[in-house]
């Protein structure tokens, strides 16, 4: 079960929060500690209403640079259609946005439909 800092903050470990997108329908993991590798973003420390910064840019499957030419969600999900299956719950995907004072204001660059709106942190799901 995932522990929650407040509504709309989740605790995903040391040095990591997590809120959730309503664009992706998915969460997004953020470092805001010293603890791990990689890039540490600056947060506010208030888990009602967080300031994260810079923006926070979640890429996946063919949107990765490192993945640009290979095979990826798209390839998967087109031939899973092509012989009369569901597709996957996977997506290629972009999703930027400035998170401030617990609200998500979405970059054009996002290729879910929330691209370009500003909108409140939702509740985290049940």
């Amino acid at each position: 079960m995932t522990r929650l800092l407040s509504a709309v903050l989740a605790d995903y470990g040391p040095g990591m929060v997590a809120f959730w997108c309503p664009g992706c329908q998915s969460n997004h993991p953020i470092r805001v500690g010293p603890e791990g590798h990689g890039a540490s973003w600056g947060y506010n420390g208030n888990p009602d209403k967080p300031t994260f910064t810079p923006s926070v840019l979640i890429r996946t499957g063919h949107h990765i640079p490192s993945q640009a030419g290979k095979r990826c969600w798209c390839d998967a999900n087109r031939e899973r259609v092509e012989q009369g299956k569901e597709p996957y719950h996977f997506t290629c995907d972009v999703c930027h946005s400035f998170v401030t004072e617990g609200r998500i204001q979405f970059l054009s660059d996002c290729t879910h439909a929330l691209a370009g709106q500003t909108v409140d942190l939702p509740e985290w799901p049940k």
